[in-house]
């Protein structure tokens, strides 16, 4: 693997920048998409592909004519290239659906089904409301117990109360690969090993990771994960991965037509087929931005390239906080935690709302999030549910060195 310098070399910001027609100048003066853990913006081949798919092959799945066997062919590719994103062993397991959090509710159900009371799920207040709600209603559905692990001062994972919250019969641990308001990135590979020690299922939620890192659901172990497209530069379609045994075990609640085989037992419905063609474009979009013989090569070069490109733009952010004594950033800040996050940041002023600054940034064609984006435990936690939550501010790899010290200059007028 080349170092570090040579990783970041690879990305031709230019290039890359020309390809997203949503960055090119507005009146002179061009936007600053800092909210791409909202959803980020596309490059020209997936809009491409998205309409290439609709005026070419726009048909339903399983026909004997020419459109329908286009489409199914093109899902096939599609169903391969999310297994190569999250290095999946096949692409049956792939399951596409209408966005994370519907995908959520619905394996909920399906594993609900064999919990009993006496059991315990276990969730955490790091997570996006999509990856406790769920299993929190299906828990109070067959009447479980829900066991929730706290947030520690510095926006990580209560790792004691979550050992102890591992004993007895837990069957799930729902957990984040990251927080999608402070970037804290738990590491889920040593977590998902305690919880199955203790016989636990784990599902990850990588929406916020995986426009981020390099994903890796063999590596990790984890027996569920979800993502969805629009996070990583595509359009809104959500991505489920499954241990096999367990998709092919597990009821679904589907129509008695629907096939029992994988992936059409969890593909309810006809699907957004012009979006699973722009989620193919999206995957290999992020794989010509690395090298090597097969997509899924290029796509772990590609994304330690960004993942060491965008920590240099956070800490250009992170150092000019710091010389601003009215801001404070929530969560790992320190140099020797930049591993530890994604390259977000949730920031509170001493005496402006969330909403207020997000609305002067705004008027500077700066783009950002306010609130508690879903994150809600977490904001609670941090005490600021009453406050107005937030000010996120979000990096990917389209961003630039520029960008963070107009950000920075337009965030001083507010001092």
């Amino acid at each position: 693997m080349p170092d570090p310098v040579d990783e970041i070399a690879m990305l031709n910001l230019a290039e890359i920048r020309a390809q997203f027609p949503a960055l090119r100048p507005r009146d002179g003066l061009a936007p600053v998409y800092l909210d791409g853990p909202g959803g980020t913006q596309v490059p020209q081949a997936v809009i491409e592909a998205i309409s290439n798919y609709l005026r070419g092959c726009n048909a339903n799945h399983g026909g004997a004519f020419r459109t329908s066997r286009s489409s199914d062919e093109m899902l096939n590719y599609a169903h391969a290239a999310v297994a190569d994103l999250l290095h999946a062993p096949s692409p049956d397991e792939v399951i596409f659906g209408l966005n994370m959090t519907s995908l959520t509710f619905q394996i909920s159900r399906s594993l609900a089904k064999q919990w009993k009371r006496g059991e315990a799920i276990v969730v955490t207040q790091l997570d996006h409301d999509a990856n406790i709600r769920p299993w929190m209603l299906a828990a109070e559905d067959v009447g479980v117990e829900v066991r929730v692990v706290p947030i520690t001062p510095e926006g990580t994972l209560n790792e004691e109360v979550l050992q102890r919250h591992l004993t007895g019969p837990v069957r799930l641990l729902a957990l984040t690969c990251a927080s999608n308001a402070l970037g804290t990135m738990p590491d889920v590979a040593r977590l998902t090993r305690l919880a199955h020690a203790a016989g636990a299922l784990v599902f990850l939620d990588a929406v916020h990771y995986a426009p981020h890192a390099v994903i890796d659901v063999q590596a990790w172990d984890c027996d569920f994960l979800a993502c969805s497209a629009y996070k990583f530069f595509g359009p809104h379609v959500g991505i489920l991965w499954g241990r096999r045994a367990l998709l092919e075990q597990l009821p679904a609640y589907k129509v008695r037509p629907a096939s029992e085989a994988l992936p059409g037992k969890w593909m309810t419905g006809t699907q957004n087929h012009e979006g699973i063609a722009g989620t193919l474009a999206a995957i290999d979009y992020l794989a010509s931005l690395g090298r090597g013989s097969t997509r899924r090569q290029r796509l772990v070069q590609a994304m330690h390239a960004i993942r060491e490109y965008e920590t240099r733009l956070l800490r250009c952010l992170l150092v000019g906080l710091r010389e601003r004594p009215a801001w404070r950033v929530w969560g790992l800040t320190a140099e020797n935690q930049l591993s530890q996050r994604t390259p977000t940041l949730g920031l509170t002023h001493v005496c402006r709302s969330a909403q207020e600054i997000a609305e002067f940034l705004a008027q500077h064609e700066i783009y950002a999030w306010s609130g508690n984006f879903y994150a809600l435990e977490l904001v609670e936690a941090l005490g600021l549910g009453q406050g107005g939550g937030l000010l996120r501010l979000g990096i990917v790899h389209y961003n630039t060195d520029d960008e963070m010290q107009r950000t920075l200059d337009v965030l001083g007028k507010l001092d």
